[in-house]
């Protein structure tokens, strides 16, 4: 059998094995619910906070981006930027927050034109939620 038959006959098998593992991957690939509640975890505590985040309607906002700056360890040195979406209930949630930060968490949600903020000392409450109410600025 000569190189060109043998790249051939190898083609013509992996060709169609190759199809066939990508279809069912993708097959099996799950689109995310939308009503599950999108979860950030920092990873350098056992704080968390839970937002809802609605318009001044009063109806929850999807898609809505929540940031938070952290500044922990020994001496504040270590940094984390960490963000957020909304679900279509409004509700993100942040875990693995420190308890001990140089100056409270300062949190930032928005979407297009409008933006709500909050503030939070881990410790005195490592486990807190708020309701945010997106605002146009000003």
């Amino acid at each position: 059998m000569n190189t060109n038959n043998l790249s051939s006959s190898v083609s013509s098998i992996l060709l169609p094995v190759i199809l066939s593992l990508s279809l069912s991957l993708s097959a099996h690939a799950q689109t995310p619910d939308p009503k599950s509640v999108p979860v950030v975890d920092g990873n350098i505590g056992a704080c968390s906070v839970d937002f809802t985040v609605n318009d001044e309607a009063g109806s929850p906002v999807y898609a809505a981006k929540i940031k938070v700056h952290i500044a922990y360890g020994f001496m504040y040195a270590r940094k984390l930027d960490l963000e957020v979406g909304t679900n279509v209930d409004g509700k993100a949630r942040f875990t693995g927050l420190p308890d001990r930060v140089k100056r409270g968490l300062f949190f930032e949600a928005s979407e297009a034109d409008r933006t709500a903020e909050a503030f939070d000392d881990p410790a005195t409450t490592c486990k807190n939620q708020f309701t945010l109410v997106l605002r146009k600025k000003p």
